[in-house]
């Protein structure tokens, strides 16, 4: 069964090899993400979502959308392209709440103390 395995590798494309490797990366990324928040929820003893997870989504997810286009896959191509707006959008929700955040400190910090 190995051998089979490493024949049919052998006897790709330059272009299939490549995109394999694109796959397999694009997997290897996707998956990360759940392992980082696993971590993260282990060690603060809740379920927490950090936002490596999210860079993490769209590194996995745009790495599998190009594969899934080069396989002319509409399943594949539809989920990730769908999780990739997912992705992108809670990047910037949590990115618009930091700033809103910052700039509410900096207002905060430039009004004079209320009188007693």
């Amino acid at each position: 069964m190995l051998q089979g395995i490493l024949d049919n590798f052998l006897n790709l494309t330059v272009e299939e090899k490549v995109m394999l490797t694109v796959g397999f990366a694009g997997q290897f990324l996707f998956a990360m993400r759940f392992i980082i928040q696993w971590l993260k929820s282990e060690i603060s003893r809740k379920s927490v979502i950090p936002i490596a997870f999210w860079y993490f989504s769209i590194l996995g997810g745009a790495t599998l959308f190009v594969y899934a286009l080069w396989r002319q896959d509409p399943v594949f191509i539809l989920g990730q392209g769908t999780g990739l707006f997912i992705y992108s959008r809670n990047l910037f929700l949590i990115h618009r709440e930091k700033r809103e955040a910052q700039e509410e400190s900096v207002r905060l910090a430039k009004e004079p103390a209320a009188e007693s």
